[in-house]
């Protein structure tokens, strides 16, 4: 096993990971509800893969991030474009017909409604994938260096893994520097030397499954570093805001109402544009003249 995921108050069941794409739900009491051999066996397994990696592990994030880049140009520039012609603004949930002209209209009306939100899911996105894009963001709430530094993972060597690791020790002495934090995510070494990590999330932390780590020596249980999310700089606090807010992770059913309606506009702008680009495209003039001048001739 590589890992466990804990229960928490909105998925009653703990997530184990097992070797690569192995794993399985398992009560609190340790009972074995189901397992899986492959992540295709789970669909909010595949579902969250192409999301985040486009089933092509790190070379899908880079696309996904070009894409991120590309989508906030679109909203910037629609908005410059839209304000010299927002007298003749209407909200319509639907275009008026099936012809380029409505559509356009229509694309920009909409736009203009849907452009805080979209924004704010393209940004906080695309943070999560490039870094230096995250540190631009970032930076008016603190130095980017001490912002960067923040981020980096602590990187400690220890021995090699237990036969039988003392994890009740481990967990009690978690318990004892952090009583108030929820353990989230137990990590064990990739390869030896790595430590033991365990994630856990304070009652002021955004992320679900929080950025208060320790680090264990898999060989010994030794606490190797400890590092408190809520006393990191500014700058790493504001990232970690990131993915709770484009998640819908925080801020209730409003904001995961606000957000659904986020995505079905980006849906719908999407594919009226495809429609009229493709379907609706007038013909063009040049064309147009060479026909006229051939049945003239």
């Amino acid at each position: 096993m590589q890992g466990i995921t804990f229960a928490d108050d909105r998925f009653g069941l703990h997530q184990l990971r097992i070797g690569t794409e192995a794993g399985a739900y398992a009560s609190q009491s340790g009972e074995i509800a189901t397992r899986w051999a492959s992540q295709w066996e789970r669909p909010e397994l595949w579902i969250f893969d192409f999301h985040h990696h486009l089933f092509a592990g790190d070379s899908g994030e880079w696309v996904i991030g070009i894409a991120g880049l590309c989508g906030l140009f679109f909203v910037i520039s629609g908005a410059i474009l839209w304000w010299r012609t927002r007298k003749t603004f209407q909200l319509r949930l639907w275009p008026k017909r099936m012809s380029r002209p409505s559509i356009v209209w229509h694309h920009r009306d909409i736009g203009i409604i849907a452009a805080p939100l979209l924004l704010i899911s393209i940004v906080t996105g695309t943070m999560m994938i490039f870094r230096p894009f995250a540190l631009g963001v970032v930076a008016p709430f603190g130095p980017v260096e001490e912002t960067a530094k923040a981020l980096d993972p602590p990187k400690y060597k220890g021995g090699p893994l237990a036969e039988k690791p003392d994890y009740t020790a481990m967990l009690s002495e978690a318990r004892r520097r952090s009583p108030d934090a929820a353990f989230r995510i137990l990590s064990l070494p990739r390869k030896e030397g790595d430590p033991i990590s365990l994630r856990m999330k304070q009652p002021a932390e955004w992320l679900p499954n929080g950025r208060t780590t320790i680090l264990f020596d898999a060989a010994t249980g030794e606490v190797l570093a400890a590092r408190d999310a809520l006393a990191l700089p500014s700058g790493a606090q504001a990232f970690n805001m990131a993915f709770p807010i484009h998640a819908s992770k925080v801020g209730g059913w409003t904001w995961r109402i606000l957000l659904t309606i986020s995505g079905l506009a980006m849906t719908m702008l999407g594919s009226f544009a495809v429609w009229s680009f493709w379907f609706r495209r007038p013909k063009p003039v040049k064309r147009a003249a060479k026909k006229v001048a051939l049945a003239a001739s």
